[in-house]
């Protein structure tokens, strides 16, 4: 190339910075991207015990999937009529929702029916009645463990009158969850094997459509316990068998959704695409960032990893950068030796963040744990291999019929990905800073 085209070469990025700043700002407006995980995350957990004649149900809500439609509109002194089981306070200008012990200690069965009301469980083509048995309410900073069958009888087993039903005891409904015991009598006589579970529960909450539910069907022993993942609202009715692996099937598409509703992780794949100068280099930055995030996400999960308040935040902030770093190094980096390494280590940060969505979601002592842990790994390989199929053949076909616009189709987007990450790094900076205690 001769010292006039390769100026020309130079300057064609400039061309293309207006409509990639414009492209940036409508992927910023489209709202700032938490990085891999929720730890706000709202789960639901279901126990299904088999037994001679029915099914067992152990089950653990949040108390607003209960009640947030239950709210009415006409109450006394322009407070909203509240829901069962609770009562309303204005507090600085804002109306604040109580649970109601005392309520709940006169007919704690009452509550339990709602969760009764707002399942659907099918067996043999026919939705079965559900019987209330115990029900339990917690704060949720204090609940019990629920992760195994037998932290979850104990749960139900406490008794009444202890924690948050005390009469005397004040906390908010969205920081409730209410566990409850029910059974579905199979009519026949004999045990339930396949069946379905549902819910028509829809409380209109904020990010619902983003809830976990955990089903945990339990066979004679703990080694046929098969673990379920499910997401949203249940509105189709899941259907649970004793098959592996479907259970795995569960949570390998948990991983692909994870990874593709991720903002920010899907900026870094198309960044590390971006860089790649063949399918050989795609194919070993893929191999090295999943070797990356395979270690910190099994390390991360199994607990080695600070607890600290703010290494959740600093992870985040390390993400975002990653992706300034890739997408720099896209346009700016001649020399691609080492791309596999400098993946890897990249991979080492996120897989940090997947291990902390992931343990919102199961326990180091859940039943079936590798089978899972593998199925939501092989999830998010899946997920990446997706955006790779869908962005790598146009950069590649446009390599080819424009080779002499490469550099300039790579500034276009390279520099959205760089803005709108910067901007998420300043965001979770100050978060950072406020959770070390760094703000002022």
């Amino acid at each position: 190339m001769d010292a006039a085209a390769e100026r020309a070469g130079c300057m064609r990025p400039a061309r293309f910075l207006a409509p990639a700043l414009l492209a940036g700002a409508l992927l910023f407006c489209c709202g700032a991207a938490t990085a891999h995980f929720l730890l706000n995350v709202n789960i639901r957990v279901f126990h299904a015990v088999h037994e001679p004649d029915g099914l067992r149900l152990l089950a653990r809500v949040p108390m607003p999937y209960l009640l947030a439609d239950k709210t009415g509109y006409a109450g006394a002194g322009g407070l909203p009529q509240p829901a069962p089981y609770t009562y309303n306070r204005m507090v600085d200008g804002e109306v604040m929702h109580y649970f109601a012990a005392a309520d709940f200690n006169q007919r704690p069965r009452g509550l339990g029916q709602f969760l009764a009301d707002g399942l659907v469980l099918q067996s043999g083509g026919r939705s079965l009645a559900a019987e209330v048995g115990e029900v339990r309410v917690w704060p949720a900073a204090s609940q019990p463990p629920f992760a195994r069958l037998d932290e979850a009888k104990r749960a139900l087993t406490s008794p009444l009158q202890s924690g948050p039903v005390a009469e005397t005891a004040e906390i908010f409904v969205g920081d409730s969850v209410v566990d409850v015991e029910l059974f579905y009598r199979s009519g026949g006589g004999g045990k339930i094997g396949a069946y379905m579970l549902g819910s028509t529960l829809n409380p209109g909450l904020p990010q619902q459509e983003q809830t976990a539910n955990l089903i945990i069907d339990h066979g004679a022993g703990r080694d046929e316990t098969l673990i379920f993942r499910v997401r949203g609202l249940m509105r189709e009715p899941v259907e649970i068998s004793r098959s592996p692996w479907k259970a795995a099937w569960t949570f390998a598409r948990a991983g692909v959704h994870h990874i593709l509703e991720g903002k920010d992780h899907v900026l870094f794949v198309v960044c590390l695409l971006l860089g790649a100068g063949s399918f050989a280099s795609l194919a070993w930055r893929i191999t090295g960032f999943t070797a990356g995030h395979s270690a910190t996400l099994m390390l991360g999960f199994f607990g080695y990893a600070p607890k600290a308040a703010w290494f959740v935040p600093l992870v985040e902030v390390g993400i975002a950068f990653s992706i300034i770093y890739v997408a720099a190094d896209a346009v700016l980096r001649n020399a691609k030796h080492g791309a596999a390494a400098i993946t890897a280590l990249l991979g080492l940060l996120h897989g940090l963040g997947f291990s902390f969505v992931l343990r919102e979601i199961l326990h180091v002592d859940s039943p079936n744990l590798w089978q899972s842990l593998l199925a939501f790994n092989a999830g998010i390989e899946a997920g990446q291999l997706m955006i790779a199929a869908l962005v790598w053949p146009p950069l590649w076909l446009l390599a080819k019929r424009l080779p002499h616009r490469r550099n300039a189709l790579r500034w276009a987007i390279a520099l959205p990905c760089m803005a709108v990450a910067a901007v998420w790094a300043g965001d979770r900076l100050v978060l950072f800073a406020a959770s070390a205690g760094l703000a002022g």
